[in-house]
């Protein structure tokens, strides 16, 4: 998808809240089997889902409860208590008296005498009621007529949000089985349901977006003038022979290979466990690129000589890239196996075309280079404006995060990232399948819903902002990023859903049109990092 910038497109989908569930289809659930309808309504019979859902969801000391009437078809009234939730749900206990139990309970009779054929009846003929039931199965009968009530009463129960709740979020609390087990025509029939709302989006200043300061911080590598530096240098390191070093000990600019082994240290002085992830055998290390380095690896090497072993403390920094090594004590055993120089060719014009083929002068190659490192320079601060202004709209709401959303957003994520690992091959397709189970996609949910939840707020307060300035896009401009999107799918055999690609597309566009009209009217503050 070509797009203003990653950061946007990383955050599609967020804000598909506005997607509402405006008229519930209850009237396609089955009547003839409990486990047909617990395959559309999953939460009704999967009472281990159910129960995790339930310890997850928290009291609300001042939970809003509210009691009302709702009339039936046939003119009887179910009694509906709702009462807010955390996550912005909304929890309904329905009470549906017998007189409505009996009308689904007739029904469902009713419905079974036409689908079966009796022994000893004919056609139309009136089976007497005990007959059939011991034909079809008591209980059978009694989890249809179950189902049956719940079609006909969920609507009814859920009316007062249905034009607030999120698509697929309405799970049914109570166990089938209890419900089942309960249920007598002579007594009040009870469950409780649960539904995801659009969450309210509060602006923690009286300001909201208006008067937006953001400051962008900048990495020194994205300077293109360093940049283009740089990558002359290395183009020129490229060409050099590499000439074993016999006279003297390693030296900046040399290249080392080493072996490295590692063990923790202790508080108390002693040696620990290795340390396998800090561990290598004919490592290349090019001195004169050791960012990654653990700060002193480097210095403890300096006069070190092909077949010499050292060993030295160190401590990984608190902002190691591998958690489980920052802040990690580490005595670093290191044995030297070869040491070489680079003979680097003079840098004149005879070697222009081979540093940038097409060049002829190094004056052409700078040029080139430079105008390259520009280029990348000028997107990597549009990505850094765009994801400094979304980081700062996060901090200016708040939102309770629905459970339903969450879900959706964390999902999406995941399968764009899936999608890009398969774009760079760096998955097969078992791994892929392996990385798609359901254990996985819950692990990156619960692992990441500190960013998810940042995205969520971030993409809720864009489309608040698209709305309240009348923001718009061209129809051409969705059609063809659609296109592009499909045509993404079908590179890599991906299955798709039109629907709900021109959805993302749409919110993608939306983003992107936020962010240029904040450019346009707040203060950015650059600053090198």
């Amino acid at each position: 998808m070509e797009l203003a910038t990653a950061a946007v497109a990383s955050t599609a989908g967020a804000h598909r809240y506005l997607r509402r569930l405006s008229s519930p289809n209850y009237s396609s659930l089955p009547s003839s089997s409990s486990s047909s309808f617990a395959r559309q309504f999953s939460p009704l019979s999967a009472s281990a889902s159910t129960s995790r859902a339930q310890r997850r969801r928290l009291p609300v000391a001042s939970a809003a409860v509210e009691l009302r009437e709702a009339s039936s078809q046939g003119g009887d009234s179910i009694r509906v208590t709702e009462t807010l939730q955390p996550g912005s749900c909304v929890k309904f206990s329905v009470e549906v008296p017998p007189s409505i139990c009996q009308e689904c309970y007739e029904t469902t009779l009713q419905e079974y005498a036409k689908r079966f054929k009796i022994p000893g009846f004919r056609p139309k003929k009136v089976v007497p009621e005990d007959i059939l039931i011991n034909y079809v199965g008591p209980k059978h009968v009694q989890d249809a007529t179950v189902e049956a009530i719940l079609r006909h009463t969920l609507p009814q129960a859920l009316a007062s949000v249905e034009d607030r709740a999120l698509e697929d979020s309405v799970r049914i609390l109570t166990k089938f089985e209890d419900m089942a087990n309960s249920f007598s025509l002579d007594t009040v029939f009870r469950y409780d349901v649960a539904v995801d709302v659009a969450p309210e989006v509060r602006w923690l200043s009286e300001d909201k977006y208006k008067n937006l300061k953001v400051v962008v911080e900048i990495d020194e590598i994205v300077d293109a003038e360093k940049a283009a530096e740089k990558e002359l240098k290395r183009r020129h390191k490229a060409l050099g022979l590499l000439r074993i070093v016999a006279d003297r000990g390693l030296q900046v600019g040399d290249l080392v290979v080493l072996d490295i082994f590692a063990e923790s240290i202790s508080s108390d002085g002693s040696k620990g466990e290795k340390i396998p992830s800090a561990e290598s055998k004919g490592f290349h290390l090019d001195t004169e690129e050791n960012n990654n380095l653990v700060p002193g690896f480097l210095g403890s090497l300096i006069g070190f000589r092909p077949g010499e072993t050292r060993s030295f403390p160190l401590q990984f920094p608190e902002s190691f890239e591998q958690d489980s090594l920052q802040g990690v004590r580490a005595q670093f055993t290191v044995v030297c196996k070869e040491l070489f120089y680079r003979e680097l060719p003079e840098l004149d014009d005879s070697l222009a075309g081979k540093l940038l083929p097409g060049c002829t002068t190094m004056d052409q190659v700078q040029e080139r280079i430079l105008q390259r490192c520009k280029e990348v320079e000028k997107t990597a601060i549009e990505q850094a404006t765009d994801n400094a202004i979304l980081d700062q709209l996060g901090k200016l709401v708040e939102v309770d995060v629905p459970r339903a959303l969450f879900q959706e957003q964390g999902q999406q994520l995941y399968g764009a990232k899936l999608l890009q690992l398969q774009a760079e091959r760096k998955l097969d397709k078992d791994q892929i399948a392996s990385l798609s189970s359901q254990k996985a996609v819950q692990e990156y949910l619960e692992s990441e819903r500190e960013n998810i939840n940042r995205i969520i707020k971030q993409m809720l307060a864009v489309g608040e902002i698209f709305k309240a300035e009348n923001l718009q896009y061209s129809t051409d401009q969705l059609v063809k990023e659609v296109e592009n999107s499909i045509e993404e799918f079908k590179r890599y055999n991906q299955d798709y859903d039109e629907g709900n690609i021109k959805q993302q597309v749409q919110d993608v566009l939306e983003a992107a049109k936020v962010l240029e009209w904040l450019k346009e009217n707040c203060i950015i503050e650059y600053i090198k990092r």
